[in-house]
């Protein structure tokens, strides 16, 4: 229980994170400055209590908003000044783009170790966290870079209308979890992972900023940094699923805890919690054992949350609510012509006299005649058509086994090409021909019915092939498994980015769902260039239960000379 009270403690200072959200662009120098006493006190109170470093106490720098640094990255306002560093929403002059900075003294006892966090996560590359951009030792002063998300908003945010529905706290925890996984494969933590540092994007990707930076600015360390970051985690679902913090102190404009009570489950909490959630949040923050025994085996790495993640049966978002069409009212007009002003009340109106015999059986022939001629036209017409149109299909037909199209043309997705129901897909993995996957954590995202969310590529530099990395020579890509041999007809992938080289395969009757290319005998489209979506109607359907997307050149990305791909969702048609 002792490390949880630690946790409690520094996690309730969120005063040193830099907001990103519209009202953080509005924040001022002057209020920060009236903050500054009070959050100096939170922090010394923190180092005493072990949970960081005080570090020595250096005079911030003497800046200002309007201040340049390397002659391209200007000053425009202090959303932080404490301890000795300051952090800044600043423009990169060079790029026309907003971004961030954090700034403290070059002989700053912490200045070394937030260079070398700055570059670690520099080097990490996965788009799932706020990149790091820049970090140099200048002109007596130590600089980190980062990128600004003007469209993102905070989970304090998020969570200051309302606990989040379940579908937004599976996928949040999904993506935060198996982003976090990735880091400590590569050998960083975070150790400040609180709502704050937990960001939506409007697209509805999770992104995390800080990584392993905001622990360096405050002196924080950890001799179980995988344990604290899913306790971490833990806490963040479950305040998402109650609006409460999981510890006695407030924080983060959440309530804390009764008093003396202790941890209890989320379901215990507000009512109408979705169960399987509550559990897991209840797995990551038990990892003391303490209340362990009421529940599954604790989760103690991000890794473990993640498996524990896939294990449940998967959240669908709601269904979309249905607005009923306003009643149909009938217009009536107080005269027989349109636009002819009413008269008065009182005055007499004209009494048109019935047509005559003969005028009426006249109009009648007429009316007669005239639609006879109409669905003659009518009819030689669509004759015509419709035989013009079976030539020009054949002559396709002929030529292409496939039809393909992109999210620019009318046969796409939004064009209404049918051929088949929509297949259930039983799981997917990773085409991985060398034997080693590239983000086999996030394959679950490309099949998840969510096209917000995506399967992406590490950052690969010099060459669009991957790097022209010799693991990576038959490319990459997503098998998906059907859970039995299905009768396939039409395909549609959504992927991250346009401009990427793909090809879909088949296994044929007899696949394995290897990682082998030869294991995929069938070509169900050519190798081209694909615009954000790739659709496809089979000539011949195909009887298959694997299928593979296979990435063979990249797009670039938003650095020089580098590229990235991935993709969003993989849907299958057929019986």
């Amino acid at each position: 229980m002792a490390e949880r009270s630690t946790a409690a403690v520094d996690v309730a200072d969120n005063s040193g994170d830099e907001p990103l959200t519209a009202k953080a662009d509005q924040s001022t120098a002057d209020g920060v400055a009236n903050n500054r006493e009070r959050d100096t006190e939170r922090d010394e109170a923190q180092g005493s209590s072990g949970a960081e470093d005080p570090g020595t106490k250096a005079s911030p720098p003497e800046l200002h908003s309007g201040h340049k640094l390397a002659r391209r990255y200007r000053l425009e306002d202090c959303v932080t000044r404490l301890d000795g560093f300051s952090s800044w929403r600043a423009v990169d002059e060079k790029l026309r783009r907003a971004v961030g900075v954090h700034v403290l003294p070059a002989d700053h006892s912490r200045a070394r170790s937030v260079l070398a966090a700055a570059r670690s996560s520099a080097l990490l590359g996965d788009p799932r966290f706020v990149q790091v951009l820049d970090a140099v030792e200048e002109n007596d002063l130590v600089y980190v870079v980062h990128e600004w998300l003007p469209d993102a908003t905070e989970l304090t945010t998020l969570l200051s209308s309302g606990p989040l529905e379940p579908h937004d706290a599976y996928q949040m925890v999904s993506q935060v979890s198996a982003a976090m996984a990735a880091a400590h494969r590569e050998g960083l933590a975070h150790l400040r992972l609180n709502p704050n540092a937990v960001l939506r994007t409007s697209s509805g990707q999770w992104r995390i900023r800080g990584l392993a930076v905001n622990a360096a600015l405050r002196g924080i360390s950890s001799d179980t940094p995988q344990r604290t970051d899913t306790e971490a985690i833990g806490a963040l679902l479950y305040a998402s699923l109650t609006q409460r913090w999981p510890y006695e102190d407030d924080a983060y404009g959440l309530a804390g805890l009764p008093k003396d009570v202790g941890l209890i489950a989320p379901d215990q909490v507000r009512a109408g919690v979705h169960r399987g959630l509550s559990e897991l949040a209840m797995r990551a923050l038990a990892n003391d054992g303490a209340t362990a025994s009421r529940h599954e085996s604790p989760c103690t790495t991000p890794e473990e949350l993640v498996k524990a993640i896939g294990e449940m049966p998967r959240i669908r978002p709601p269904e979309p609510a249905f607005t009923a069409p306003p009643e149909y009212q009938r217009t009536t007009y107080q005269q027989g012509t349109y636009g002819r002003p009413a008269p008065p009340p009182g005055a007499s109106q004209p009494v048109p006299s019935p047509p005559s015999p003969l005028e009426s059986r006249t109009g009648k022939a007429l009316k007669w005649g005239v639609s006879a001629l109409l669905i003659a036209a009518l009819g030689l017409g669509s004759w015509q058509l419709a035989d013009a149109l079976m030539e020009r299909g054949g002559k396709a037909d002929d030529q292409n086994q496939t039809q393909t199209t992109d999210d620019n043309d009318k046969g796409g997705p939004k064009g209404g090409v049918t051929a088949g129901k929509l297949l259930e897909i039983d799981s997917a993995t990773e085409f991985a021909p060398s034997g080693s996957g590239i983000q086999e954590d996030e394959v679950s995202l490309a099949v998840d019915g969510e096209p917000g969310t995506a399967w992406i590529t590490p950052q690969y530099r010099g060459y669009p092939n991957f790097g022209n990395l010799a693991p990576r020579k038959e490319g990459s890509g997503i098998i998906v498994d059907l859970g039995e041999v299905r009768t396939v007809s039409r395909l549609s992938v959504d992927f991250y980015r346009s401009g990427q080289t793909v090809e879909v395969l088949a296994g044929g009757e007899d696949g394995s769902g290897t990682s082998d290319l030869g294991d995929y005998p069938e070509r169900l489209t050519s190798m081209e260039q694909t615009g954000s979506n790739l659709s496809a109607k089979l000539k011949e359907p195909v009887k298959t239960r694997f299928v593979l997307v296979r990435i063979t050149s990249l797009p670039p990305d938003t650095g020089a000379d580098t590229y990235r791909g991935g993709i969003s969702e993989i849907r299958i048609y057929g019986s």
